[in-house]
């Protein structure tokens, strides 16, 4: 499986994580437990969420890794979205592993 890890800066790490679990719950069996959060976007491909109070860290897996990419810029526009107030700068993405 192909993974990738960002972390975003963010004194609201916990509430954003809440907010992308919470909004994708509706369409994927999503799992939140205190500040860990996982999106199963498909059998092959899902979101790992960690929270903590300086930041969130963002670990997409996808057996493709021409999927990445795309997930990536998902994740991303939705977690922008939710955090409209404040600049989160741009993610950086590297492999993990």
């Amino acid at each position: 499986m192909a993974a990738t890890t960002t972390r975003i800066a963010t004194t609201n790490g916990r509430r954003y994580m809440i907010q992308l679990c919470k909004h994708w719950a509706h369409k994927f069996a999503v799992t939140q437990e205190g500040d860990q959060g996982v999106v199963p976007f498909a059998e092959d491909r899902r979101c790992l969420l960690a929270a903590d109070d300086s930041g969130l860290g963002i670990t997409i897996e996808a057996d493709d890794a021409d999927a990445l990419p795309r997930l990536q810029q998902v994740v991303i526009d939705h977690l922008k979205r939710f955090a409209f107030r404040e600049e989160l700068g741009e993610a950086v993405w590297a492999p993990v592993g």
